[in-house]
């Protein structure tokens, strides 16, 4: 999509593997899989999400850029009841690589907001 002149974004809890990997933009938010957008039915927060989404990929100004978005989980993450008992076969598959990428970001530092 990008090569045809469509700029995304993806909103993430796991920004330093996107960066790793190269994704074109981020959005990294500190909740929960699943809750991306925040809690069910909490209409407001999920419309406030999108919208700081759309201003982060408005504000992008080179490949690579991670925009930090405001939000803070009104929980620890580990904490939540309503995660299921084991890890999704895609966390699961790309788990040591997610590790090593936040090991090397805490390491050098480097921050591309």
């Amino acid at each position: 999509m990008e090569e045809r002149g469509f700029s995304t974004i993806v909103l993430s809890p796991t920004w330093e593997f996107h960066r790793a990997i190269g994704i074109p933009r981020t959005a990294a938010i500190e909740y929960p899989y699943g809750r991306l957008f925040g809690e069910p039915g909490d209409k407001e927060m999920q419309r406030q999400v999108l919208l700081k989404t759309l201003e982060a990929l408005e504000s992008c100004q080179k490949p690579g850029q991670i925009i930090h978005l405001p939000f803070v989980w009104h929980e620890e993450p580990k904490k939540t009841n309503w995660q299921p008992p084991e890890m999704s076969p895609m966390i699961k598959f790309y788990l040591d690589d997610i590790k090593k990428a936040r090991l090397a970001e805490g390491s050098t530092g480097q921050s591309n907001q």
